[in-house]
């Protein structure tokens, strides 16, 4: 492998680093280690740095039995079920975030995909939030098909987020109800649509690093610029709810790695950062430049106020990149 310092300076350069080598970040020195994914972010990046939020639009009752999640129907974590929400509501809230300097705001409904009476009901709410505010939306719908995408670009959506959750090889650990190979065709019929695609996934599903990894070259290979980088926040009543939290440590080499392998994306903290001690802070100086601020789906988050002084306090320049 490439000495840790000729790694980085080729990354910037141009250079893809492969499996093996990124394999072997996994016992780098954290220090120099997140300095050095820092300094890619810095190089290749800029300061820009993309915020968001999501309103969970449509919560509970799933079909699918992701094993972390607690809006599966296989699971008694009696989180909130409710219909898709009304566009009043909908834009409602995209408003409260336009006005603070959010970018971006993410439609996300629950289930498998939605119904195409729901597809019609959720353009609907997107034409109204373009027409009354300046923000970006997004929509995170499940396996919809190229025909439903095409409909809510149109209406005014930009970009598709789909996590692939875990690696191909892992994937059928972690949900049986559907494939790695549907998400993938989802991505790429969002793609099709000419929509831009967000994808990530979840750290501490008891996946190794060598997932992660595979994780991310998957990425990679499909050409994701808006990467999430999730923390399992274990939640009672699912089959997860035991699993050991990953440490501060974890995620910072985790995310220096990744800005290793993903040197041009955005490297977004999103579930779970609420729970680390600095709400993510030293992760932002290991190489993410992204976050989802505001609430998750069904657990707190950190508020949009916050989130600005932090950022904004670190040098970096809420804005929309990476288009």
């Amino acid at each position: 492998m490439l000495e840790l310092q000729e790694l980085k300076q080729q990354i910037i350069q141009g250079y893809h680093i492969s499996k093996e080598e990124a394999l072997g970040l996994v016992d780098a020195d954290l220090q120099e280690l997140t300095k050095a994914a820092d300094e890619i972010r810095e190089r290749v990046c800029g300061n820009g740095f993309d915020m968001c939020t999501i309103i969970n639009a449509k919560s509970g009752k799933c079909s699918e039995n992701c094993k972390y999640c607690a809006q599966s129907s296989y699971y008694d974590t009696q989180v909130e079920s409710y219909l898709l929400l009304t566009t009043e509501e909908i834009v409602a809230q995209a408003k409260y975030n336009d006005d603070r300097g959010v970018l971006r705001y993410s439609l996300v409904t629950s289930g498998k995909c939605l119904s195409d009476a729901d597809v019609e009901k959720a353009c609907e709410a997107i034409r109204a939030i373009k027409k009354e505010t300046k923000i970006e939306v997004c929509v995170s719908m499940g396996l919809l098909d190229e025909e439903a995408f095409c409909k809510l670009k149109e209406a005014g959506a930009s970009r598709v987020h789909n996590n692939l959750e875990t690696s191909k090889n892992n994937f059928p650990n972690i949900c049986t109800t559907h494939t790695f190979e549907d998400k993938v065709e989802a991505i790429q019929a969002a793609r099709r649509a000419g929509l831009g695609v967000c994808s990530g996934g979840i750290m501490g599903l008891g996946e190794a690093m060598e997932d992660r990894i595979d994780m991310a070259l998957s990425l990679r290979e499909l050409g994701v610029k808006s990467v999430p980088v999730n923390m399992l926040n274990p939640i009672p009543g699912t089959p997860y709810e035991q699993n050991k939290k990953l440490t501060a440590e974890d995620m910072h080499r985790i995310v220096a790695i990744y800005r290793f392998i993903l040197p041009d994306a955005s490297i977004r903290l999103a579930g779970g950062r609420g729970i680390m001690e600095d709400k993510g802070k030293v992760c932002f100086a290991s190489g993410a430049n992204a976050a989802i601020s505001g609430d998750m789906l069904t657990t707190a988050g950190i508020t949009i106020d916050q989130d600005m002084k932090m950022v904004t306090g670190m040098g970096y320049e809420v804005r929309l990149w990476n288009e």
